[in-house]
């Protein structure tokens, strides 16, 4: 009787470490996972930082006229209202838009 609660025992000693051995080791790597994605991700939200710093300073009115004067008032022309776009999902739709058309043409030359 006492032999067997032994055996038990120390069966489900040697079990438990297997198992916690084999869920540190998989902690240990969703977290180097883990890290690798925040530094990604660090880094990309620094050149998101630098892009609109960036387009904050070239769309200011006084480098617009800066650069009016160097191109010339007769080269410049403004940018039509239909190539305006107010939200990233109207621009993914008008691309989809010049795409299909674009499919449409090389078939049209391709059936020639």
């Amino acid at each position: 009787m006492i032999k067997s609660r032994f055996i038990i025992s120390i069966t489900l000693i040697v079990v438990f470490f297997i198992i916690t051995s084999f869920v540190k080791n998989k902690t240990r790597i969703i977290e180097k996972q883990i890290s690798i994605l925040k530094t990604s991700v660090s880094k990309k939200k620094n050149n998101v930082n630098e892009a609109q710093l960036e387009f904050y300073y070239l769309t200011s009115p006084r480098e617009v006229e800066k650069k009016i004067k160097v191109i010339g008032f007769d080269q410049y022309h403004p940018i039509h209202y239909s190539n305006i776009y107010f939200s990233f999902q109207s621009f993914k739709n008008n691309d989809k838009k010049i795409s299909n058309l674009n499919k449409l043409n090389e078939k049209k030359i391709q059936n020639k």
